[in-house]
């Protein structure tokens, strides 16, 4: 009788672009683990769930020593997404257990968020639509992006989308990074600034980085460098920005607007909220039907290739 291979899927949105990524598992002898709850699983719930899995397919879930510890016969950890930052990556090293991601397919639909939620934010698209649902025909007088000074932080594979973007529409883009593609940026004829000079110098500061470290990147110090009037772009990780802070700046007028995807806690609750000058959106950056069938694929392809490997060397 054949071992029953069974995968954990823990994100609760897995699958309701189409059915084939499951079926691509199921096709190869696994059986699919699906979360029942409806949300992001927490660790016990994790542990719970993952019994005899040989792999997970993972979310956004935090996947902690003792998780990993704990579900022993785990041998991959297959990220439907970029970050690994919620995965304790030294434990699986010292476990054997392979981590993997999805790089490549959230590219296009996070850079077109970005473009989005700044067009909206220039035009008062969102807070207009507001005003007349409550009666009030409000006319905000907008601004271009045309010649507007957008400063990227972080040339990585969605910065860079976004600076692609944004220069084919007119605006004066450039960028900072701890390891720039000097190739790339003088083929686009991009500046390339520092941290300060671009918090200095940009009309519009959109903030696409990988970061796993402890507190803020963008504090009370970086908002006040910032220039009067500019507007603040998050789409890459909740807790770079001070969001109290951040809230204090748009409440006294020091900024224009801001417009956030990620948050330090989600779902978010706080003072943002309360001011007509932010966008937030609820974590929607690779929320587009293709770009969610293409990770969800992608990570199972991944995890199939990753456990073939380790099943013939077992």
């Amino acid at each position: 009788m054949p071992v029953i291979k069974k995968i954990l899927i823990s994100p609760s949105s897995f699958g309701i672009c189409g059915d084939e990524p499951l079926e691509l598992l199921r096709q190869k002898g696994y059986q699919p683990v699906l979360n029942p709850f409806g949300r992001k699983l927490a660790p016990p719930e994790i542990i719970e769930l993952g019994k005899g899995c040989r792999g997970i397919i993972a979310g956004v879930e935090e996947l902690d020593g003792t998780v990993l510890e704990t579900l022993v016969g785990l041998r991959c950890v297959s990220r439907c997404g970029v970050g690994t930052d919620n995965v304790d990556l030294a434990k699986a090293r010292e476990l054997g257990i392979t981590v993997m991601n999805t790089p490549e397919a959230p590219t296009r639909a996070v850079a077109e968020l970005t473009v989005g939620v700044i067009l909206d934010l220039l035009r008062n698209i969102s807070r207009s639509d507001r005003e007349m649902r409550r009666g009030n025909w409000y006319k905000g007088m907008g601004s271009l992006l045309f010649r507007k000074q957008v400063g990227i932080l972080g040339l990585g594979r969605i910065g860079r989308a976004v600076a692609e973007m944004l220069a084919g529409l007119g605006a004066e883009v450039s960028g900072s990074d701890v390891k720039p593609d000097t190739k790339w940026l003088k083929s686009r004829r991009l500046k390339l600034m520092s941290t300060e000079d671009l918090l200095e110098k940009s009309d519009i500061l959109t903030i696409h980085i990988s970061y796993s470290g402890e507190g803020c990147l963008i504090g009370v110090k970086e908002l006040a460098s910032m220039k009067p009037g500019a507007y603040l772009i998050n789409l890459s990780r909740g807790g770079i920005v001070d969001e109290a802070a951040l809230y204090r700046a748009l409440k006294e007028g020091r900024l224009a607007g801001a417009a956030l995807d990620v948050f330090a806690e989600e779902p978010y609750t706080g003072p943002l909220k309360e001011l007509n000058n932010v966008v937030l959106t609820p974590h929607l950056g690779s929320y587009a039907r293709e770009t969610r069938l293409a990770m969800e694929t992608q990570a199972v392809e991944n995890l199939i290739k990753a456990l073939a490997g380790r099943d013939e060397n077992e």
